[in-house]
Formats: structure tokens, sequence, C-alpha cells
């Protein structure tokens, strides 16, 4: 498991940005599970939308991406430390229900392949066992500029 501090020591991301809050569970190249509490104080709700609060499906994906940067992270060597990991794209993402304030964001990342440094991710998201969004997302790993 792994708390917020520990995943801020992974991850570059910082709030209001940072969309994942604790990991579960790590399968070291395989698989990890994670999660995001969806507060009404997230910044986003303020525009989307006044009076019917829900969480864009492009930051569930983000959420997700995260999540699938934490694993391909910690499933590598240490000389990726030194390096930025880059979402390089998604393909046949699914957003099935909405999500709202007080919603627990539950995050499935399956690794897929990595191949010429470029990881594959099977990802769910999912809101009381239920499937909220769902995708296919790569990334790979380059020197800071």
């Amino acid at each position: 498991m792994l708390d917020i501090n520990e995943i801020m020591k992974i991850l570059p991301h910082r709030p209001p940005f940072l969309l994942v809050d604790r990991v579960t569970e790590i399968e070291n190249g395989k698989r990890i599970l994670a999660f995001k509490n969806v507060t009404m104080n997230e910044p986003f709700f303020t525009g989307h939308f006044p009076g019917h609060p829900v969480m864009p499906g492009v930051l569930i994906v983000e959420a997700l991406a995260q999540a699938a940067c934490i694993l391909a992270i910690v499933s590598s060597d240490e000389s990726v430390r030194s390096k930025v990991t880059y979402f390089v794209g998604i393909e046949n993402a699914k957003f099935r229900k909405p999500v709202f304030p007080g919603d627990q964001l539950n995050l499935e990342v399956e690794a897929v392949s990595c191949r010429r440094g470029i990881w594959t991710f099977k990802a769910y998201a999912r809101v009381d066992d239920k499937l909220v969004t769902e995708a296919e997302l790569r990334a790979t790993f380059a020197d800071k500029i």
C-alpha cells in the first residue's frame, strides 16, 4: 500500500492535479489498484457543471493514467526515477456512468506489455463495483528537458 505522501515521492503531480489518493495493491509489472476520493471541494466542480456537479471524463482518464504511471515506475529500474513519464496514447475510451461528489473512484490498471520503452495498459474505473470508465492507455519514459 502507498499513502499520499509515498505517491508524491513517485509522481510529479501535486494537488489539485494529483488524482490518486491511495494505492491499495501493486503487482510489479502486472497490476495496480488505487482510489481517488471525489469530494465537492474539487476545483473543477465549480464549472462542471454548476448545480449538477459531474467529474469530467478526461480527469477520470487522467486518474487512470496516474495509476498506470505509478505501476510503470515501481515496476522499472531506478533509472526511470530521474525521467518524466509521458502519456502517449489512449484508445477505446468508454464513459458508462457519471461520477459525482461523494463517490470513491476505484482505479484498476493492468499492464499489457512494455515494448521498446512504451507501456500499454488496460484501465478500469469503478464506483460501487459499477464500471464507469474504461480505456487502453500507453505511456513512456523520457529525459527531462
